[in-house]
């Protein structure tokens, strides 16, 4: 076969392969998105040059196909598409689609992600040399008169275009594996990058045959007989549901399509087909899940895909931090994906669909609420946290969510933010005018609380989501004169004062004998000691810590920026309650030591109700009870 022309790659620089090679080396894998991808176009122009009337050839099944030849050491990408004349090898192959080399070599010698190389600069192809020492083309184009056309290239930048020998329109690629790169022979590595990357691609991908049984006549007894073919692997499913029209679906269609990607997951709790066209292109379904507590073991469940590409499940910067824990699929051509993470964030497209997401979540829940609200009332343990972070994080959705957003309270009654403030505002509205929500972060642990409040008819909140403890701070700050009170943080004549107060019994005298008693019995630093004058029949010694220096030291164990409150030692207020019998029966007892097991033991009910009693305590606390028995 005569060479028939011999020349330089015009990229006026030496350097841009090793560049690609070094650079490119930990996301190597990205080759066969690359090469199927452009595959997958050229089958897709030729469908659409024949559906104008401007190809009239027989245009045949599209396919592309994928193989591997473990002793040549080749990979072959293949496809029945437009093909090229030896001149669009030149133009498209050869001049290599960016201008001005030396600045591309100098700007990204130094980057860390793939994507800002790939495809900004008409790189795709040029994966190929990622993992191989030679790249062969074999191609023949659609045009009337074509010449099939050969191109070959060691990785430097000569090459050489001689008669190719394909006889059908469509192009082949052969990589001659570098000796770096030979875990690409292996076909079940191969099957994972296609499988991850072209599950969804709109053009048949054959990797391979598998074997089916097809029928063969009947046996001598009549029954049907069946032999084994070789048939077509086709690994993808051309047609996914977010290519189809909402009115097309069923729900079995949703939930099979969830099925397909989480085979392992609880079925989803509802779904949002996304489809806008204007002002970009973005298609979708998202699935809302049943929410665990861990948080990070959620995340990454969305797939991002560019015209049915996967691209990335690192979708931080297009779905809003509030959504991360939705699970499905994102298709958009409009983000600019091949570019660096500080672009990605900055890019209008970005951000628009950032907000359309978050306005079609909205919108879904209010239908989803007004429509249904017992059934939607059924759900909210799973979608509350949803609903709560996207308000704390994102002042459009709370604008929005503010009507749908439900509290829940300890009689697992359900009120929205209005109809709460409605409730509550009669009885629980203290001497300065402030409405004061009760909550309960662990109602067993607090059960002694909650009921001494419903002896009050005040109603407690259950406030036991890991988002809790911002979202009450946040509502705090949204709600006009509304303050939020943990049960447990105070008696509760003080959590929602008063005009009217209780006055202790105890004269002052018997106030500073009782709290030196209590003092002594305690002996433990952080422990304040205070007489009160409480109804009789609440109990005797009730142990809080202050509600704000509570807040302060879980933001900081969350990792809210409070750190010098984390480091503060833990305070309590021991609260002596003067008005009931047992600290009338302390003072009458002039046995010292006796007073001081009394004390130390009415402290030590408290603790444990708190669940603060543990270890050595809990034992002497115990044997203290079996002795006074």
């Amino acid at each position: 076969m005569s060479i028939q022309e011999k020349g330089s790659i015009s990229i006026h620089t030496e350097n841009i392969f090793p560049i690609i090679k070094k650079f490119l080396y930990s996301d190597n894998e990205i080759f066969l998105r690359e090469l199927v991808s452009n595959a997958v176009d050229a089958v897709q122009k030729i469908k659409r040059l024949g559906a104008l009337g401007q190809y009239n050839g027989e245009i045949g099944e599209p396919l592309v196909s994928v193989s591997v030849d473990e002793s040549a050491k080749t990979i072959t990408i293949s496809d029945n598409g437009l093909g090229m004349t030896a001149e669009e090898i030149k133009k498209y192959i050869n001049q290599v689609a960016f201008s001005g080399a030396s600045e591309f070599v100098e700007k990204f010698k130094d980057a860390k992600d793939a994507n800002e190389i790939i495809g900004k600069f008409g790189l795709g192809f040029y994966s190929a040399f990622m993992v191989a020492d030679l790249v062969e083309i074999q191609t023949l184009s659609y045009q009337e008169g074509a010449k099939p056309a050969k191109w070959t290239c060691d990785g430097s930048t000569e090459f050489e275009i001689s008669e190719g020998n394909r006889s059908t329109r469509g192009t082949t690629i052969t990589l001659f594996v570098n000796k770096d790169s030979e875990e690409f022979l292996e076909k079940h590595k191969l099957q994972e990058i296609l499988d991850k990357y072209g599950k969804f691609l709109p053009i048949p991908i054959q990797f391979g045959t598998k074997t089916e049984s097809e029928p063969d006549g009947e046996d001598e007894e009549g029954k049907p007989k069946y032999k084994q073919v070789e048939v077509a692997n086709i690994i993808n499913t051309t047609n996914p549901i977010w290519t189809k029209a909402p009115a097309d679906l069923k729900d079995e269609d949703y939930l099979d399509f969830y099925r397909q990607l989480y085979p392992f997951s609880e079925e989803p709790l509802f779904w949002i087909h996304l489809n806008v066209d204007y002002p970009f292109n973005l298609t979708g379904v998202l699935y809302f899940p049943k929410v665990k507590n861990d948080f990070e073991m959620q995340r990454n469940k969305i797939k991002l895909y560019s015209r049915q590409v996967f691209i990335t499940d690192e979708v931080k910067d297009i779905v809003p931090e509030f959504l991360m824990l939705l699970h499905g699929v994102i298709d958009s051509p409009d983000i600019p994906l091949n570019v660096s993470r500080s672009f990605l964030q900055a890019d209008s497209n970005v951000k628009k669909i950032n907000s359309y997401i978050t306005k079609k979540v909205a919108d879904k829940l209010q239908e989803l609420f007004v429509k249904d609200r017992p059934a939607y009332q059924e759900k909210w343990s799973d979608i509350g946290l949803f609903v709560k972070y996207g308000m704390v994080s994102e002042e459009k959705f709370y604008d929005k969510a503010k009507e749908f957003a439900l509290l829940t309270n300890t009689k697992n009654e359900f009120y929205t933010l209005d109809e709460y403030q409605e409730k509550t505002k009669p009885l629980q509205t203290d001497k300065n005018g402030n409405v004061v929500y009760l909550y309960s972060n662990d109602l067993s642990k607090q059960d002694g609380f909650i009921q001494s409040a419903h002896k009050k008819d005040y109603d407690v909140l259950k406030m036991d989501s890991p988002i809790d403890t911002h979202f009450v701070s946040f509502m705090e700050n949204k709600l006009e004169k509304t303050m939020l009170k943990r049960i447990d943080s105070g008696v509760l004549s003080n959590l929602i004062e008063k005009d009217e107060k209780i006055e202790s019994v105890l004269s002052e005298e018997e106030n500073k004998s009782v709290a030196a008693i209590f003092e002594k019995a305690i002996k433990k630093p952080g422990y304040t000691v205070e007489v009160v004058g409480l109804n009789a029949d609440e109990l005797p010694v009730t142990i809080t810590m202050d509600e704000f220096m509570r807040r302060m030291k879980e933001m900081a164990a969350m990792g809210g920026g409070m750190s010098f409150y984390g480091q503060m030692p833990d305070s309590y207020k021991v609260a002596i309650n003067g008005n009931h019998k047992l600290i009338a029966k302390i003072l009458a007892t002039k046995d010292e030591a006796q007073q001081l097991e009394l004390a130390k033991q009415s402290v030590d009910l408290a603790l444990l109700a708190q669940g603060m009693l543990t270890g050595a305590e809990l034992t002497a606390f115990v044997n203290r009870s079996v002795a006074l028995i």
